[in-house]
């Protein structure tokens, strides 16, 4: 059975807290497991989260900042320790290569596990196409290179039964339609209707920017930032971040469905005043204000 859900596996911005990790996503789209950000700690994370190493075929880093890519080293080792039966890919900005390269060989190790170096540059880039989903980058505004990324699933199409009894297919007419596209005249657009595929974004350390909002446009799903609330709105705009309330905008002006707030500074206590925030600037759709070690199930496809 294919499972789509996110598995946050840390919240912390900067700095942990006795119940916020540094910053930890793991992706399950169907059999491929694409891991965000591990920050320091997200090891340990994934075994509170019943995460094994196996479940990770590609690792995607934002920036080299601590609290998103000091975990790599324990990851990359522990996906070796197990002998993972498949390659690992990894994404991140290729202006922090040398970064990568370090924390990579940060200690001795045996290798046993292909791991592939794809990074990103320029301002986007499609960096997969599988037959699952593609996967893109955008560029964001940090005070590091930073990037944001973007799984598509191709569109799709549904059958509609009244169409097809209204044109006499029925029984194995509609397989060979379906394989074929075509049948005695009749064309599967006939008889069929487009199903979008769904869409997740991940936004990570920015300012509102262009990639915010390419990033977001039409998504199911949308992890974002919101590192500050908005009262302290020059604070955010000064370290290259976002509040609660510009996330939740971008979200709403990209019409998304169920949007994930995250990456917090430990200057707040209170995490039901992001959910306030984020509703009072627009935003309907679903909300979840992400704790450490909970799974959040995408929405299901649109009808």
């Amino acid at each position: 059975m294919s499972v789509r859900e996110l598995v946050v596996l840390g919240t912390a911005s900067q700095v942990p807290t006795r119940h916020r990790n540094h910053n930890g996503y793991l992706l399950r789209w169907d059999g491929q497991g694409i891991l965000f950000d591990p920050g320091e700690g997200t090891q340990r994370q994934m075994l509170r989260a019943g995460v094994a190493a196996h479940d990770i075929n590609r690792i995607c880093v934002t920036h080299f900042h601590g609290d998103h890519s000091l975990g790599l080293a324990g990851v990359i080792q522990r996906i070796n320790l197990d002998r993972v039966p498949h390659p690992v890919t990894a994404h991140y900005p290729l202006s922090g290569e040398h970064f990568f390269e370090r924390l990579r060989y940060a200690t001795a190790y045996r290798e046993s596990v292909p791991l592939a170096q794809q990074p990103v540059a320029g301002e986007s880039a499609v960096l997969a196409e599988t037959s699952g989903y593609v996967l893109e980058a955008h560029r964001l505004s940090h005070p590091v290179e930073s990037y944001g990324y973007r799984i598509v699933e191709p569109d799709g199409r549904r059958i509609l039964p009244a169409l097809l009894a209204e044109r006499g297919i029925r029984g194995p007419d509609v397989g060979r339609l379906q394989r074929e596209g075509e049948l005695n005249g009749v064309t599967l657009d006939d008889v069929s209707e487009v199903r979008l595929g769904q869409r997740f974004a991940f936004v990570m350390d920015t300012r509102m920017c262009a990639g915010v909002h390419a990033l977001a446009d039409g998504c199911d799903m949308l992890v974002i930032e919101s590192t500050f609330l908005d009262g302290d709105f020059q604070l955010a705009a000064d370290h290259g971040h976002l509040t609660a309330g510009q996330a939740a905008s971008a979200a709403r002006d990209a019409g998304v469905r169920h949007l994930v707030l995250t990456h917090f500074s430990q200057r707040y206590s209170d995490p039901e005043e992001f959910e306030r925030q984020a509703r009072a600037a627009g935003f309907e759709g679903e909300l979840t204000v992400a704790a450490d070690l909970v799974r959040v199930p995408l929405p299901k496809r649109t009808p």
